[in-house]
């Protein structure tokens, strides 16, 4: 698969060729629903486990007679009732990291690339450095690329810091290098620009 690339100077871009066993596979619904799944269930954090009633170390020696004493009639000292007794209704520990194989995550991730490559939302860009920082300028230039309403931007090892800053305080653009790259935020953004750095570190991830 052949792309042009683009840059922000309005610059005549060369055509890259894509892997296409990255980039040119047919996105499957079931693979990518089972990876997202995965990966919000990865995120969720599990309550600390509160020790009930059937966890304390105390007596369970009936302590009173059941009748005469004035008092309710209680069998141990294990009832949440007494200090040092077990939590009534406690917190459990819950298992939300479920597994998934390998195979099918990078799967996910390249069908993720795919779909935007043959929907026509991927941008490969020359590079992303902004003149002075400014978000002024990056406005003017970004609406030039004719991206969606919102858009990911991965870059290579590190994000172009003229980039990161000025696209700071844009809530519709979001940036992380390609380490970072993951099938969830991929689908969720209208447009998807890679730079470069970013297509040859995602080719040699699944090459390598």
């Amino acid at each position: 698969m052949k792309v042009t690339s683009q840059s922000f100077d309005g610059a005549t871009g060369t055509d890259i060729e894509l892997n296409d066993e990255v980039f040119g596979l047919d996105p499957r619904a079931d693979i990518l629903h089972r990876v997202v799944t995965w990966q919000l269930e990865k995120r969720r954090a599990t309550a600390r486990g509160t020790r009930e009633r059937a966890d304390v170390a105390r007596t369970g020696k009936k302590f009173g007679n059941q009748k005469g004493g004035g008092t309710a009639r209680h069998g141990d000292r294990r009832a949440p009732v007494f200090i040092g007794g077990g939590k009534a209704h406690g917190a459990r520990v819950r298992d939300f990291n479920p597994s998934l194989n390998k195979k099918v995550r990078a799967l996910g991730l390249k069908m993720a690339l795919s779909s935007h490559a043959q929907a026509g939302t991927l941008i490969v860009m020359d590079s992303l450095a902004v003149a002075e920082n400014k978000t002024k300028t990056l406005i003017a230039d970004w609406a030039k690329l004719g991206t969606g309403k919102t858009a990911l931007v991965i870059d290579g090892d590190m994000v172009d810091t003229s980039f990161a800053l000025a696209a700071g305080n844009l809530h519709t653009i979001n940036v992380m290098p390609a380490a970072g790259a993951n099938v969830y935020d991929i689908l969720k953004h209208d447009t998807l620009v890679l730079t470069r750095a970013a297509v040859d570190m995602l080719e040699a991830r699944f090459n390598g």
